[in-house]
């Protein structure tokens, strides 16, 4: 059975622009582990030998939970911004089957 709702985005960034998309990033994690009970995990991964992409892991209590974090201000911001640095993004939503977590 399940245990939460999660998604995986792959961003394919702009030649060059993975500084700026990095420091909007962080400066977004960091409210969400603030301000976000619901978001179990949140991990932004770089893809070895691809310099312009990153990989979102993203895993949140519940829908609700989910929803809750796309109204959060800085996540707004961070939707908001993203595409100057982006040429495209791919989002797979994940349902959880076997975890050694207890998230």
């Amino acid at each position: 059975m399940s245990k939460g709702y999660g998604l995986v985005v792959r961003f394919h960034l702009k030649p060059g622009a993975a500084e700026g998309f990095d420091q909007l990033v962080s400066e977004t994690v960091p409210e969400i582990a603030k301000h976000e009970p619901g978001t179990l995990i949140y991990t932004v991964h770089s893809v070895e030998g691809e310099t312009d992409q990153r990989i979102f892991y993203e895993l949140y209590a519940d829908r609700a939970a989910f929803e809750a974090h796309e109204e959060q201000p800085h996540t707004k911001r961070f939707l908001a911004a993203r595409g100057q640095y982006l040429s495209s993004y791919d989002v797979d939503f994940v349902a959880p089957i076997v975890s050694n977590t207890n998230a």
